[in-house]
């Protein structure tokens, strides 16, 4: 077994996360389609592969993060792929993010090979590649993701193993929803606030300055289950009280809105759906 690590896909994320790498025992082996992106790392030190199975041939954990799932499948599986040069007990991980569906059916073609394949969808960007402070989402085999984590930890501070292997590609989905449906709701907010004439820039400062302070949303994601909290839960006092201050800041906003002739559907959907979301209530609509 090879204890080199390889790396394939050195772009905007990917660099940062294998130059973390040099300094790894045994090596490391990387591969890009294009040589200006291998050009620096041979320069530090390592050794460049010209094919995924080159690559494969010489590592024992190998690291993937290119654009899509096509292009994980080409890695894996093309004429001269990660499969076709993989000796024993390789194991891959799947960085890019893809579907939960192709990430069990690439583990299901490594496995007729004899490679441990996991996906490992990563959340934190390429400052957080950079300073090693990532985020993994993990789905493999317990002794896939354990070969995967002294490797993992040189770029993320976080290894969160989910379960089987589909289970980190679920979690990056469920993550990127709040970060996307945030996104949107940013947009009103500041298409709000145009229109009161404030400064933008400084609202900007605002929210960064006070999620850093409070967590953002991650802040009320304290319970292990997603339904409606028992009446005699600890954090259901506290809760109210959030949904209390929500429910009116969000009518003045749905308020402002009206005076100021600016659509705020997302204020209004947040009203009709935050004490379900905080686990006070059922869902709107449905049975008690």
């Amino acid at each position: 077994m090879s204890n080199a690590v390889g790396f394939i896909g050195l772009g905007n994320i990917g660099a940062p996360m294998a130059r973390r790498l040099l300094q790894v025992s045994g090596g490391l082996v990387v591969h890009d389609v294009s040589p200006d992106a291998t050009a620096p790392f041979a320069e530090a030190g390592a050794s460049v592969a010209a094919t995924p199975a080159e690559l494969a041939a010489q590592t024992g954990v190998v690291c993937v993060v290119v654009q899509n799932e096509q292009q994980v499948g080409e890695v894996l599986s093309g004429e001269q792929g990660l499969l076709a040069g993989a000796g024993g007990d390789l194991v891959v991980a799947v960085h890019s993010t893809i579907s939960a569906e192709g990430a069990e059916a690439l583990a299901a073609e490594g496995a007729r090979h004899g490679v441990a394949v996991v996906d490992a969808p990563v959340s934190g960007g390429a400052m957080g590649a950079a300073d090693g402070t990532l985020a993994v989402m993990v789905g493999g085999a317990d002794d896939a993701v354990d070969r995967c984590r002294p490797v993992f930890e040189r770029f993320a501070s976080l290894v969160a193993h989910m379960g089987p292997t589909g289970a980190g590609t679920r979690t990056k989905i469920a993550r990127n929803l709040i970060t996307f449906a945030s996104f949107a709701a940013a947009g009103e907010a500041q298409r709000l606030a145009a229109a009161a004439d404030l400064d933008l820039g400084m609202l900007g400062e605002v929210v960064r300055h006070s999620d850093r302070v409070t967590g953002g949303p991650g802040a009320v994601m304290l319970r292990p289950a997603a339904g409606e909290m028992a009446t005699d839960d600890g954090l259901r006092p506290i809760f109210e009280h959030t949904a209390s201050l929500g429910g009116k800041d969000l009518e003045l906003a749905a308020q402002l809105g009206r005076e100021l002739g600016v659509d705020t559907p997302f204020a209004e959907l947040a009203s009709a759906w935050l004490r379900a979301a905080l686990g006070l209530e059922p869902p709107p609509g449905s049975e008690s």
